[in-house]
């Protein structure tokens, strides 16, 4: 879309902490002039796993690169670092991280994800970003089962600008959902972002009523939902990945966004989601304020989290 002010610097200093991890463990196992053999593959193997890549994308990626060395394309330890830039930088496509647009009418994005993940600041910063770029913007408070919910994304919509369509705390969230689908219609709304609870993945009836939710929405307004994504948490490790899971299964999910991506986190598990479930993320959240967005740039990305630590300023 081109619309964020995010920069590969910005993102750089952000990962400080999950770069300088990945470059300091690497550079124990890379050392200068050392010999490309199995042991070396096997302690490398255990460096990518423990900085949260995941079993399945470290084997991929180790067999790759056994496969490069026994073909001669590689033959030197410091080959191995830029070998595997490429690699990760490869698993993102530029077509399956663009935003999903409705090519008339409004876009409809639903949002899920458990409680704690940042989901309801999530939407608050998509909300700003379009806003800010001329779009006119409608969010719905569908979380209605917490007064505090509909209360905080009402808040943040008078922040950032944007309208909002709400009901009564305890009304049936696939109501307000059907209400923000008449109003984006009749508004000439050109995204519609839907706020749903904050639902433990592991309770059927919850995931049932957001499958509701996109049926609601459905049969509204002709291709929608036409994003439906997952706000997880980039500190959660692993467990994020069997969250995406679930919710897939339910609600067929478009896009991740990744939350709380602010150098505490852990950035591997952004490789391990598309490796194992391959659901694109699509935006990254930064930082608490709303600006604090970007797209998913997996060159960005993968640069920042090898970049030593005098890279940033």
């Amino acid at each position: 879309m081109g619309i964020f002010s995010k920069t590969a610097e910005f993102l750089k200093d952000r990962l400080s902490k999950t770069r300088d991890k990945i470059s300091s463990s690497l550079a124990s196992v890379l050392s200068f002039g050392r010999k490309i053999d199995d042991a070396l593959l096997n302690e490398l193997e255990e460096t990518l796993i423990s900085d949260d890549l995941g079993v399945e994308t470290t084997e991929k990626l180790i067999g790759d690169l056994r496969e490069a060395y026994r073909s001669r394309k590689i033959s030197q330890s410091q080959e191995i670092i830029p070998f595997l830039k490429e690699h990760m930088k490869s698993y993102w496509p530029l077509e399956d991280r663009q935003l999903r647009t409705a090519p008339s009418g409004p876009t409809v994005i639903l949002v899920a994800g458990v409680n704690g993940t940042g989901k309801t600041t999530s939407i608050a910063k998509l909300g700003y970003i379009f806003h800010r770029n001329g779009k006119k913007v409608i969010v719905a408070a569908c979380d209605t089962f917490r007064a505090a919910a509909v209360e905080q994304l009402t808040i943040w919509a008078e922040r950032i600008g944007v309208q909002i369509v709400k009901h009564q705390a305890g009304s049936d969230p696939a109501a307000v959902a059907y209400d923000a689908c008449d109003a984006a219609l009749a508004r000439g709304v050109d995204i519609l972002i839907l706020d749903t609870a904050g639902r433990l993945h592991t309770k059927k009836d919850l995931m049932l009523q957001l499958t509701k939710i996109r049926d609601v929405v459905a049969k509204k307004i002709p291709g929608a939902p036409h994003e439906v994504l997952l706000v997880l948490d980039a500190t959660t490790g692993q467990n994020a990945i069997s969250q995406a899971q679930l919710f897939t299964e339910a609600i067929n999910l478009t896009g991740i966004f990744l939350a709380k991506l602010d150098g505490t986190a852990r950035g591997g598990i952004v490789i391990a989601i598309k490796e194992k479930l391959d659901i694109p993320v699509k935006f990254i959240g930064l930082g608490e304020k709303p600006e604090d967005i970007a797209e998913f740039d997996p060159g960005n990305f993968v640069e920042a989290l090898f970049a030593p630590a005098n890279h940033t300023k």
